[in-house]
C-alpha cells in the first residue's frame, strides 16, 4: 500500500534529520576569526588560530564543569545512583556538539538529543524544568550550526522533531514555548545567514566564469591576431619566393652565374620570411618566461617590400604624401600589413603587372591605395582567376581595419583590382 504524498513530503524532513541528511561544507572562514601565528611559535602543530574553535572549546569547558555539577546532584537524589564514570560521559555527550557542530552539524544535533533524552533520569528535578540552561545553550548552537550548513528541509526536521520533544515533555507549558520560539529565531537567523552566504558563493563563482571567459576571449583573439600576421608574412614571402622559383630558371636560361644570384634571392627571401615568422610568434612566451622584443615592421620597411615585389616581377611605383613619421605603432603596422597582401594578391592572380601604391596622411587619416592592372604574365605562367568571395587576406585586412575604426574598398578597378584603406591616427599622448 503506498504512503499518502502529503504523509511522505511531511516526513521526510524527519528522516533527513534523524538518519539521511547531509550537511554543505563548510563556508570559508572570514580573515579576521583566522589569526597568523608568529613564526617564533613555528613548533605549534598549527599555524592559524581559529578564534571561532577557540570559542567553541571555552564554551564546551564551561558547560562541561557545570553539566557534571548538575548531574551530580541529581544524581545523588536517586535511589539508585549511577556509577562516576557514567556521568564524566552524560556531560560530554551534553557538551561536545558545541564543538562537533562546525565539522558535523547534524550528528551534533542526533548527539544533543539523544544525551537530552538518556540524562532525563538524572538531572529531571521536579515537573516544572525537562532541559537545563546548559542544554538549552548547546540546543542552540547546534540548530543554528544546521541551518546555515544544511537545506531547508533538514532544518525544518531538525526544527520539527526538537519542537516535539519539548511539547511532549512535562515542562511547564511557557517554558516550553519560550523555548520553541527560540528555536524558531535561532533557526531562521541561521537559514538567513546560509542565504546570504550560498549568494555571496555564487556571485564569487559567476565572477570567476566571467575573468574565465574574458580570458578565453582574449587568447582566441590572441590567436586570430598571430594567425593574420603569419598569414600576411607567408602569404608574401611564399608568394614572392614561388614567382622567383619559376622565374629564376627562364631569366638565366642556361647561365650558371645568372641561375646562382637567382637562388642566392631565392634564399635572402627565404631567411627574411623566418625571420619575420619568429618575430611575430615572438608574443608566445617560452618556459622561461622571455618574450622576442624586437620592433615589428611598419612603413619604415615599405622600400624593402617593394623590392622584394619588383624581384617577383612586378612594376611598382610609390607615391607618399604627408608626414609618415611618429605614426602610432598600429597604425604603422596595419598600413604595411595591408600594402604587404595587396601585393600578394597581384603577384598572384596578375604577375608580371604595373602596381602603384599610394600612401597619404593627412585630416587624421591615414589613406593606403594599391591598384594592380591584368598583368603580362611570363611565357607559359598561368594566370589564377580571382574568386568572387573575399579569400584570408581580404578578411585579415578588414579586421585589421575594424580593430583600428576604419574603412576598406576592395574590389575591381578596369581590368585590374584595387584596394583603399582608410586608417584613422590618434596622436599618442
Amino acid at each position: 500500500m503506498k504512503a499518502p504524498p502529503g504523509l511522505v513530503r511531511l516526513a521526510r524532513p524527519v528522516v533527513l534529520a534523524l538518519v539521511t541528511g547531509r550537511a554543505d561544507p563548510p563556508f570559508p572562514r572570514a580573515s579576521f576569526l583566522r589569526i597568523r601565528l608568529p613564526r617564533v611559535l613555528g613548533l605549534l602543530p598549527f599555524r592559524t588560530l581559529d578564534l571561532v574553535l577557540v570559542a567553541d572549546l571555552l564554551i564546551f569547558w564551561l558547560l562541561q564543569s557545570q553539566n557534571l555539577d548538575q548531574l551530580r546532584r541529581g544524581n545523588a537524589a536517586l535511589a539508585f545512583p549511577f556509577d562516576e564514570m557514567w556521568l564524566y560521559l552524560a556531560a560530554l555527550a551534553s557538551s561536545a556538539p558545541v564543538v562537533l557542530r562546525e565539522y558535523w552539524p547534524l550528528a551534533s544535533w542526533r548527539i544533543a538529543m539523544a544525551s537530552l533524552l538518556l540524562t532525563v533520569p538524572i538531572h529531571h528535578i521536579g515537573d516544572d524544568l525537562f532541559v537545563t540552561v546548559n542544554e538549552a545553550v548547546t540546543h542552540l548552537f547546534v540548530v543554528y550550526s544546521v541551518a546555515v550548513r544544511c537545506d531547508r528541509r533538514a532544518t525544518a526536521g531538525v526544527l520539527g522533531v526538537s519542537a516535539l520533544v519539548l511539547f511532549v515533555s512535562p515542562g511547564g507549558v511557557n517554558d516550553t514555548l519560550l523555548a520553541v520560539i527560540l528555536l524558531g529565531v535561532t533557526a531562521l537567523l541561521g537559514h538567513n545567514v546560509r542565504g546570504r552566504r550560498l549568494t555571496t558563493r555564487r556571485l564569487a563563482e559567476e565572477e570567476q566564469r566571467s575573468e574565465q571567459a574574458l580570458a578565453a576571449q582574449a587568447t582566441l583573439q590572441e590567436r586570430a591576431r598571430i594567425a593574420r600576421e603569419l598569414h600576411d608574412v607567408v602569404a608574401h614571402h611564399m608568394s614572392v619566393i614561388a614567382i622567383q622559383a619559376e622565374a629564376v630558371p627562364l631569366r638565366a636560361a642556361g647561365d650558371a652565374e645568372r641561375l646562382e644570384e637567382g637562388l642566392r634571392e631565392i634564399r635572402t627571401l627565404s631567411l627574411s620570411a623566418m625571420t619575420e615568422m619568429r618575430r611575430v610568434i615572438g608574443v608566445l612566451r617560452d618556459a622561461e618566461g622571455r618574450a622576442d622584443t624586437a620592433p615589428q615592421p611598419g612603413l619604415g620597411r615599405l622600400e624593402e617590400l617593394l623590392g622584394n615585389a619588383r624581384s617577383a616581377g612586378l612594376t611598382v611605383t610609390l607615391s607618399l604624401s604627408g608626414d609618415l613619421t611618429g605614426l602610432p605603432e598600429a597604425v604603422s603596422l596595419s598600413a604595411y600589413r595591408i600594402t604587404q597582401e595587396a601585393l600578394s594578391n597581384a603577384m598572384r592572380h596578375a604577375p608580371g603587372s604595373d602596381v602603384s601604391v599610394r600612401i597619404s596622411h593627412s585630416g587624421g587619416a591615414l589613406s593606403v591605395n594599391v591598384t594592380n592592372d591584368a598583368g603580362r604574365p611570363s611565357p607559359g605562367q598561368d594566370i589564377p582567376e580571382r574568386t568572387a568571395g573575399p579569400g584570408h587576406g581580404l578578411a585579415g585586412m578588414r579586421e585589421r581595419v575594424t580593430m583600428l575604426g576604419g574603412k576598406l574598398w576592395a574590389g575591381p578597378v578596369g581590368t585590374g583590382f584595387a584596394i583603399t584603406a582608410i586608417l584613422p591616427v590618434v596622436e599618442e599622448t
